[in-house]
């Protein structure tokens, strides 16, 4: 079957947040479009959709509604046919899409551990009693917490760059960031520790890179179809399925990580309290093709280890 490619009259309209992280994901989208077809790059067009997320910063994700606040305007944009796909960080984004949207294709995934970032110091063992510990991500401040009570951590929002000047005006002695996002902007420059997955499990789809399209669409599907990593699809579908049967938003602590190995996929989840009073943790191992189920099976035994009660949380 031929489709029409995109070209500078009529450019592929590739929709994204505003961010520097964002609009570095989106370029390389269109890079690897590019590669794949051989087009001029006037043949694409980049889309800045301004979102709730990013509008206010002043207030933890959980109190004004959690992941949805990172795509709900690029959605109703690429659903309005004003762009033609979108580009997201997986961890942002729910594991539910719109009816008429499907999101089934991967770039390649990049390093998915944690950055312990400080200007002084290399990691949290080094962390005096009672030191200011920045971050506006609940698994993070749950690990931390549970790891050292007596750290005071305290919410940090805003895209890399506002991080890092906060971190330099002394509002916290340290703070973490992807790594994955860190190389994808190229910086290089930031004091920058990676921790290890054993120690630190990442959110779910850290690292990852997605792309959402209108489910009608096959000239679309046909171009995607072309830069989709199935490696990182298979280990994705089994850690948000596991997400998925937790019920995961930004009011849970959930991390979760797959590893293929060979025909093999291992496959670690945890939860835990806000506080880091209570973890739970477990992990699955089978072949690659019974990841989602394997994803289903782990969340089931950490809901039951946890018991009634456990997710009736309320933070402070």
């Amino acid at each position: 079957m031929n489709f029409q490619l995109p070209t500078p009259v009529q450019p592929l309209k590739i929709g994204t947040r505003g961010s520097p992280l964002a609009l570095a994901q989106a370029y390389e989208t269109m890079a690897r479009l590019i590669a794949a077809f051989d087009l001029p790059q006037d043949a694409f067009k980049i889309v800045v959709i301004t979102v709730t997320g990013d509008v206010i910063q002043d207030r933890p994700l959980k109190d004004i509604g959690g992941k949805g606040l990172f795509t709900r305007e690029i959605e109703e944009d690429l659903l309005a046919g004003k762009i033609d796909i979108a580009v997201h960080s997986m961890k942002d984004m729910p594991t539910l899409q719109p009816d008429g949207l499907l999101l089934d294709t991967y770039l390649p995934r990049e390093d998915v551990r944690d950055a312990f970032i400080s200007h002084t110091l290399k990691s949290i063992t080094e962390l005096a009693r009672g030191a200011v510990v920045g971050t506006s991500s609940l698994r993070r401040r749950a690990q931390l917490l549970n790891r050292r009570p007596d750290l005071n951590v305290v919410e940090f929002r805003g895209n890399v760059q506002t991080r890092l000047k906060k971190l330099e005006a002394g509002v916290a002695e340290c703070t973490f960031l992807a790594t994955a996002g860190l190389k994808r902007l190229g910086r290089s420059d930031v004091p920058a520790t990676p921790v290890d997955a054993e120690d630190m499990l990442p959110a779910v789809a850290q690292g990852a890179i997605g792309i959402e399209r209108r489910a009608d669409d096959a000239r679309i599907k046909h171009m995607l179809d072309a830069i989709h990593d199935t490696p990182t699809g298979q280990r994705l579908a089994a850690e948000r399925t596991f997400l998925e049967a937790l019920d995961g938003s930004c009011e849970t602590p959930i991390a979760g990580l797959a590893i293929l190995e060979g025909d093999q996929l291992h496959l670690r989840g945890e939860v835990l309290r806000p506080d880091g009073s209570d973890a739970i943790a477990g992990e699955r191992r089978g072949p690659i093709s019974d990841g989602p189920k394997m994803g289903i099976d782990l969340a089931q035994e950490l809901l039951d280890r946890a018991g009634e009660g456990f997710f009736d949380w309320h933070t402070t």
